[in-house]
């Protein structure tokens, strides 16, 4: 959820990934190229950038399709580095906010050299391929709103 001072918080799960392959505390976030949603990394994942591109072009051309390295390049190295501060909170830039639809909310997904960043209802909407992440995800925002329901609730007395 957003949080106060408009930032959002990494999950300690993540956090601890990115901030050992960043050697610090450096989350990069780009659009995913075919789903609404980002993808983050740590630092260490430039590290396998040349490579990918290396695959990618040979099964382009042993496939016969159009592959542009410049396109390709621009794509996997077009990421933003957003600082976060010891508890995983973090400012996300506007654009990047609207390039995947979120609001206030987000939903992490995933493990490895990446992970998804999700709007929780950009990924209610997904096929069944997401049938894990859409049941975790909802069991989170309910977890959520019963939280919020008792803090709310408690107010008053």
């Amino acid at each position: 959820m957003l949080g106060d001072k408009g930032r959002f918080v990494l999950p300690p799960e993540f956090r601890n990934t990115v901030k050992l392959s960043s050697e610090g505390r450096t989350l990069c976030l780009v659009k995913d190229e075919e789903f609404d949603c980002l993808v983050g990394f740590g630092l260490s994942r430039e590290d396998e950038f040349e490579d990918m591109l290396d695959r990618e072009e040979e099964r382009a051309i042993r496939l016969n399709r159009d592959f542009s390295r410049l396109k390709r390049s621009n794509q996997l190295y077009g990421y933003k580095k957003i600082p976060f501060d010891d508890s995983g909170r973090f400012t996300m830039p506007d654009y990047l906010l609207g390039l995947a639809n979120i609001t206030d909310s987000l939903y992490f997904q995933g493990a490895g050299s990446s992970f998804t960043v999700w709007n929780p209802e950009v990924l209610a909407r997904q096929d069944d391929g997401w049938s894990n992440a859409k049941a975790a995800c909802a069991g989170m925002v309910a977890e959520a709103a019963a939280k919020a329901g008792k803090k709310a609730g408690g107010k008053g007395k």
